[in-house]
């Protein structure tokens, strides 16, 4: 019998106030999961926070992180584990480089998409594997692009962070797999969030067209004809967390209605 329930089970989300992050807190609270929203605004984690099945008895928790500073971060999720947190799922997601050309990009930006992303995944991995070890349980879900499968055109330093998280992935999943862990990247495709509608604000912008427009072309882009809801992502990373998904690692999922034009 296939059991998606992840009663019992402690899960950090990262990036969770919003969007797909909220998203992905959502589903695994709605699971049995008790969580663990990660982000940098104290007054909208807690706003999260009270939105969460089962935060009436206390289950879930917050803790507070500005991913642009890997030493808080470092500290906050240090402070956690010291205080007695043992977590079995870790779901890294938090927003994107911004757009343009890698051409253009100085050194810095990529400096900085690498802290935030490369960086921050390494810092929460490292600090919470030896509950994980202990439990012989552990997921380790990646949010991360289809831009890993397909450059995006305009995404230069995504493009390039993107392919680093799905590689640093890749190589976890084969030094932790005997210790029940698994790692997995999900890719979202085009999906309802800020993030989107801002990127077709930008490249509006920078095309001289309108972001309706933008809007257009990219939904006539996906087989599906429409984009993805936050939490149809959700589904996709509560599946990898569950003991159903305990023999899938190392992959990239694309949730993209049908759009990445690879296998």
């Amino acid at each position: 019998m296939m059991d998606l329930r992840l009663d019992g089970k402690r899960a950090l989300v990262c990036g969770s106030t919003q969007g797909i992050g909220l998203a992905c807190a959502q589903t695994l609270a709605e699971q049995g999961a008790r969580v663990t929203l990660m982000a940098r605004n104290a007054e909208a984690l807690e706003k999260a926070r009270t939105g969460l099945p089962g935060v009436d008895s206390g289950d879930h928790d917050i803790l507070v992180a500005d991913f642009s500073e890997p030493d808080i971060v470092r500290s906050s999720i240090s402070g956690a584990v010291a205080g007695g947190a043992e977590y079995h799922i870790l779901v890294n997601n938090t927003g994107g480089p911004p757009s343009g050309l890698a051409i253009d990009a100085d050194t810095e930006a990529f400096e900085r998409g690498f802290r935030m992303h490369i960086v921050n995944n390494q810092i929460l991995t490292q600090a919470i594997v030896p509950a994980m070890r202990k439990a012989q349980y552990g997921r380790i879900v990646n949010i991360i692009s289809t831009s890993v499968k397909a450059p995006i055109p305009g995404l230069g330093v995504s493009n390039t962070i993107r392919g680093a998280v799905a590689s640093w992935a890749k190589t976890l999943a084969h030094e932790l797999g005997a210790d029940g862990i698994t790692v997995n990247n999900v890719l979202p495709g085009y999906t309802d969030t800020a993030r989107l509608t801002a990127l077709f604000t930008k490249w509006a912008e920078v095309r001289g067209t309108t972001p309706d427009s933008e809007r257009e072309t990219s939904l006539q882009s996906i087989p599906a004809r429409r984009l993805a809801r936050p939490e149809e992502i959700g589904y996709a990373v509560a599946f990898l967390a569950s003991s159903a998904a305990a023999y899938i690692s190392g992959i990239n999922v694309p949730v993209d209605g049908g759009r990445t034009p690879s296998l």
